[in-house]
């Protein structure tokens, strides 16, 4: 299943498919490791789902709802349920 990074629940895992947009933004992605093939573990999301955290390449990264947009993932092991 492939669905876009800000769409991920804590707990879910994927791999980075693709990374959309154009400029600053998808450099500033790039630049902070979020590229595709790297794994990706959902950590943390603030009450109203804005900034998320996520552990990529080793390192927790916070980012912000409007960049995780960019990010089209491949679900690899959904959340636990609870």
């Amino acid at each position: 299943m492939e669905k876009k990074l800000n769409e991920f629940s804590v707990g879910e895992e994927g791999i980075v498919i693709n990374v959309e947009g154009e400029g600053k933004i998808k450099r500033r992605l790039f630049d902070m490791g979020v590229t595709p093939g790297a794994h990706v573990l959902m950590q943390k999301k603030a009450p109203l789902g804005d900034p998320i955290q996520i552990l990529i390449r080793g390192y927790e990264l916070t980012l912000r709802k409007n960049e995780a947009v960019y990010v089209m993932m491949k679900v690899t092991k959904e959340a636990p349920h609870k």
